[in-house]
């Protein structure tokens, strides 16, 4: 059966409905965090380190508190429990799980420049601002570890006590060194990443208060309203006296799945009983949240002489920073991800996170998934010109199929439409475009990948959602998920319609507020879509079922002719007899069958992990998968690469709104070239350079072509009516395709990203001749 035939009809699902928050967004008059304000409020700002390690000596506030308009200032001997601790699966030489911290406020030492150090609270920001610097710190410098590589060393300064290894994985399916020793073909690179930063429009902010009836309440720019419990834990008090609120976010991209104002709005509020809000300035934004890891990779390829891959052997090694956060997460995704989308029988992955004095690394856009993407594609084009095969053969050859098992013991239980989206790929780009000009160099790259949507399943996840109608008809979701722009709150929307018939335009609903709404868990991971969409699928015809019992008897007919349609409950067979919602919901009442639901979807569940035990088995869910083309031209002289054209094709199984699929997918592309070419944190020595936007540079409308988005429904996803997720996975394959493009036209092959104008310009220079 083809993607075409599996096809459903649907009555709003599939629509490229208006999303119910357009309208507002467009106007500028939705409300993010930091337009929020109330009487009397105080402002917080943070006091951060200038190095980036070294030992407190003291820390004198004084003068800071002599300040007029100073109300407080807090130091980590002032928070009730200063660690956050954080529970991960991970390995390390010696233990299964690995628990990790972060400090709220440094105490006693400092391991990356911009730590949080203090806290000020002050009734005006010029006054909060005059305090922090007039914080004095008397620093003792201790030795930077800056160098992945280097902090493994024996005699490296260590970042913590325990070293300065965080965690690895390690993996060996069949017989790696016998594959490699006999293989005709072996092929072998090295591969690197840089750091990166979210770069998103509305940087971290909250307002804080106390409620009427002592309940801090914290509305802030968040991906995770969860995060209650954690402020909670912070304060010493009960979960139950900590609420947060998350409207709309102005980008997320992981960079607000970790707290950022949270725990200091909590303090603030909790030392003053007054309202504080707390605005991260562009420059604290960029030196002090986490960023993309940045991975140093080595791939040795083995295939025989008609391209089928024999072995790969994978060594993958991570810059965490100076603190844990979710890198072991982050590595584990990388670990079951790097082999790529393709069969191999023969398999051997090492790969390790590492603790430096950098900016501590946590969760972006692809987690994990992305980076590796640069590795196995890089050795697909490499092996393909070795063999002199054309770079999608050789991948069609060894694609990965449904029922197939990754490496790792993932099984792939879903349809793995990797033919059909190259295909569609290759024949949209057409003939390739002829250089402008004598000096210009054109060339064309593909890259496939997949990218996993849902969380690890030995995280136990699910989601709750509820339902309930009004008395006039109209319907109400009440859900807990941040929206972070991505418009997961319009897809529950068009859901629920597709399911109740109520019409969009009559549903509210209420998210992000982790106290008057069932909660959903975080929105990361790809993970809103299938797992809230799930929950509220359920909750939807769960509560149908038992509304059409009592619209059948009202209508005289059997339970399962009852239609739902805006106008209200109709026969099948007879679309004139209909009974209006409000008169159902009146029946409802007086035969006491509820008109809402409040349902919980789980999702699928795996055995963690443990020590004592060969690592093999289901780590995620299911994937994404993608296939992307793209033209460039390349100036010879100056290694300037402009991008013609840009063709992304996904199989999102059921696209719920694909105007919202077609703009996820342009979107991360859009990211992805830009990591591809100019963006990157910069680091000399630990020091964060990388102060504003005109440091690190994020592309503009000048620099992104339009992007044709494919998108193709196979309808075997594991999210609601068969979607799969589609935010993460196009940001992987732009990275790969650009490199692959950049061989084609110059005859370069390009392995650290950035692919800079200086670098390309540096390898023209000095190439030699392919050596592949």
């Amino acid at each position: 059966m083809s993607i075409a035939d599996v096809k459903a009809k649907h009555r709003v699902v599939g629509e490229e409905i208006v999303r119910h928050d357009a309208v507002e967004k467009v106007c500028g008059r939705t409300s993010y965090s930091a337009d929020a304000a109330l009487p009397g409020m105080l402002h917080a700002m943070l006091r951060r380190s200038d190095v980036c390690h070294a030992r407190l000596r003291s820390i004198d506030v004084e003068r800071a508190k002599a300040i007029d308009g100073v109300v407080a200032v807090l130091l980590a001997d002032d928070v009730p429990n200063n660690r956050i601790w954080v529970d991960v699966p991970g390995q390390t030489l010696e233990v299964g799980a690995l628990k990790s911290f972060q400090n709220v406020l440094a105490d006693g030492i400092v391991r990356y420049h911009g730590e949080p150090v203090a806290l000020v609270i002050a009734r005006s920001e010029d006054a909060a601002l005059a305090a922090v610097d007039a914080i004095e710190i008397d620093y003792e410098r201790l030795p930077v570890v800056d160098d992945p590589g280097r902090a493994l060393d024996d005699d490296a300064p260590k970042v913590h006590e325990s070293g300065n290894l965080l965690t690895e994985w390690v993996l060996e399916e069949g017989d790696v060194d016998a594959a490699l020793r006999d293989a005709p073909v072996v092929v072998e690179d090295s591969y690197q990443t840089q750091f990166i930063d979210h770069a998103y429009l509305e940087p971290e902010s909250g307002l804080a208060w106390l409620d009427t009836d002592g309940v801090i309440v914290i509305r802030a720019s968040t991906q995770v309203i969860e995060h209650f419990r954690d402020v909670a834990h912070i304060l010493g008090v009960d979960e139950n006296r900590v609420r947060v609120i998350a409207p709309y976010v102005g980008g997320g991209f992981g960079g607000k799945e970790d707290m950022t104002v949270e725990p200091y709005l909590g303090l603030a509020v909790s030392r003053t009983g007054q309202p504080v809000r707390m605005v991260w300035s562009r420059q604290e934004s960029l030196q002090a949240r986490q960023n993309r890891h940045a991975v140093r990779m080595r791939y040795r390829t083995a295939a025989d002489e008609q391209g089928n891959l024999i072995a790969q052997d994978i060594e993958i090694l991570s810059d965490g920073g100076a603190y844990a956060f979710l890198s072991a997460l982050v590595l584990l995704y990388s670990t079951t991800c790097a082999p790529g989308p393709y069969r191999c029988p023969n398999v051997r992955i090492h790969s390790r996170v590492v603790y430096t004095n950098h900016t501590p690394c946590s969760a972006m856009r692809g987690f994990g998934g992305m980076q590796v993407a640069l590795g196995y594609e890089g050795q697909m084009d490499k092996l393909a010109r070795r063999l002199g095969m054309d770079p999608l053969e050789l991948r069609r050859r060894n694609f990965v199929e449904k029922g197939d098992t990754l490496a790792i013991g993932q099984p792939l239980p879903t349809h793995v439409a990797l033919p059909e989206l190259t295909e569609a790929v290759e024949s949209r780009m057409g003939p390739r475009p002829l250089p402008s000009g004598p000096d210009k160099l054109v060339g064309r790259g593909f890259s496939c990948n997949l990218q996993s949507y849902g969380r690890c399943v030995w995280l136990d996840d699910w989601s709750s959602a509820w339902i309930g109608f009004e008395l006039d008809g109209s319907l109400v979701i009440r859900i807990g998920v941040p929206d972070i722009g991505c418009g997961q709150a319009s897809s529950l929307v068009q859901i629920a319609s597709e399911v109740l018939g109520v019409a969009p335009g009559r549903i509210t609903i209420h998210i992000g507020d982790s106290a008057l709404n069932p909660l959903t868990g975080t929105t990361t991971a790809t993970r809103q879509l299938y797992m809230s969409g799930n929950a509220v699928l359920k909750a939807a015809t769960e509560l149908r079922d038992g509304l059409s019992e009592v619209a059948a008897a009202m209508l005289d007919v059997e339970a399962d002719r009852v239609v739902f349609s805006p106008d209200g409950v109709h026969d099948g067979d007879e679309p004139d007899r209909t009974v209006g919602f409000p008169a159902l919901i009146a029946e409802c009442a007086r035969r006491d069958v509820p008109w809402q639901r409040l349902s919980v979807f789980n999702g699928p569940k795996g055995a963690a992990w443990k020590a004592d035990e060969r690592w093999r088995g289901r780590v995620l869910p299911d994937f994404t998968y993608g296939c992307h083309a793209v033209d460039i031209e390349l100036d010879r002289e100056t290694g300037h690469v402009r991008v013609l054209r840009y063709v992304a094709a996904h199989d999102v199984g059921r696209a719920i709104n694909p105007a919202s699929v077609r703009g996820q997918i342009v979107g991360a592309v859009a990211m992805g070239l830009g990591q591809a070419l100019s963006e990157r944190v910069v680091f000399e020595e630990g020091q964060n350079l990388t102060g504003t936007f005109a440091q690190y540079l994020i592309p503009t409308a000048v620099e992104i072509p339009d992007v044709e988005a494919i998108v193709l429904e196979s309808g075997e996803g594991l999210g609601p009516f068969g979607a799969r997720g589609i935010g993460e996975p196009p940001v992987g394959p732009p990275i790969p395709a650009i490199a692959a493009a950049l061989h084609d036209a110059a005859g370069v092959t390009m392995t650290v990203t950035p692919f800079t104008s200086e670098r390309i310009a540096d390898a023209i220079e000095g190439r030699t001749g392919a050596a592949d």
